[in-house]
């Protein structure tokens, strides 16, 4: 019966992902079981259901009791999601200051020592830093009641008829989905923070011999707290995702919020003349990739003027996108 399904998806939810679906395989039986004990040989009506249910209990008293632990700042329903996100964030953050590390010593062995300096700081700052926004993520829902706005009225005098229903699939958040988005924000913190001088139009003779910058070297320092929060809130954003599970007005208003504070930070950012290399096309050409006046340069003039709308435009089309889809997907039932 649909009630009975109700029953169990909100009592394996707040279970360990590991441990659903044998509980779930062992509570629809202990039901059925309870069922037919109380209708004997005749049929089985809803009151029967209803009954039954109640005398198992809410569904979160029930969990716990699954469970047998209390909370704590990570939930229990969440540990092994966090447990899985927090060891796939750090060992990519490592791996990222790793291949830095090799990539700085190949290009410029020289300051072999410089690196290794840089190595360590990376691994110091980088490490704690990952690991601090990934904890952050997921205790903010669990601060805020991701898991209990739903389940105020179940914890005294609940009724089964009050549990919500098993959401429809395409409200689902797929936990591969969520955690590729950590993992995407997490290593741009990386790249941003430890490489930042390496964004750019890289030169080569007979070996490399430097980097023509995107960013402005002087200032870039002023900017990098903006950058850590604005992906910082990415992966706030991801781990919402990954402990909600399905789309809710809840988590899209989260979203929309989240989103709006992104985009204020990185308008106010990148449209300040200083935060780009006011001299790159000078660069470019004393390294020469251009010459002044010819057509390229023009070409590459005009797309450099326009760059910081253009991707302006494409952030505020994709965070629109990401807006609009979880509002779409929450309508479904």
């Amino acid at each position: 019966m649909e009630m009975i399904n109700r029953y169990i998806y909100a009592v394996t939810q707040k279970l360990p992902q590991a441990q659903r679906k044998d509980i779930a395989e062992e509570l629809r039986g202990l039901i059925e079981d309870m069922l037919d004990e109380r209708a004997g040989s005749g049929e089985i009506t809803d009151n029967d259901v209803e009954a039954v249910l109640l005398e198992l209990g809410s569904p979160r008293k029930l969990a716990d009791q699954y469970r047998g632990t209390k909370r704590y700042l990570i939930g229990p329903e969440i540990f092994d999601s966090y447990i899985l996100v927090l060891k796939i964030v750090l060992i990519i953050t490592a791996f990222v200051i790793g291949i830095n590390f090799i990539i700085q010593a190949i290009l410029n062995p020289v300051a072999i020592l410089d690196h290794f300096i840089e190595l360590i700081v990376g691994i110091v700052t980088g490490i704690p830093t990952a690991f601090g926004w990934t904890t952050f993520g997921f205790a903010i829902p669990e601060m805020a009641g991701a898991y209990k706005f739903k389940e105020l009225s179940l914890e005294s005098e609940w009724r089964p008829k009050d549990l919500p229903p098993v959401p429809d699939e395409k409200r689902q958040i797929k936990r591969g989905e969520a955690i590729a988005g950590i993992v995407f924000y997490a290593i741009f913190i990386v790249i941003l923070a430890f490489s930042s001088e390496y964004f750019g139009v890289w030169r080569f003779s007979d070996e490399f011999t430097g980097v023509v910058p995107f960013l402005n070297e002087q200032t870039y320092g002023t900017y990098l707290l903006f950058i850590i929060l604005i992906f910082g809130f990415g992966i706030i954003k991801e781990c919402l995702k990954l402990v909600f599970g399905k789309w809710t007005y809840k988590l899209a208003t989260y979203t929309l919020i989240v989103n709006l504070i992104s985009l204020i930070a990185i308008l106010f950012m990148i449209s300040g003349p200083a935060f780009w290399n006011p001299n790159f096309m000078m660069e470019l050409v004393e390294a020469g990739f251009l010459t002044t006046g010819s057509e390229t340069y023009n070409i590459i003039s005009k797309v450099w003027e326009q760059s910081t709308f253009w991707l302006l435009i494409l952030l505020l089309a994709g965070l629109i996108w990401d807006v609009a889809d979880g509002f779409i997907r929450a309508r479904k039932k």
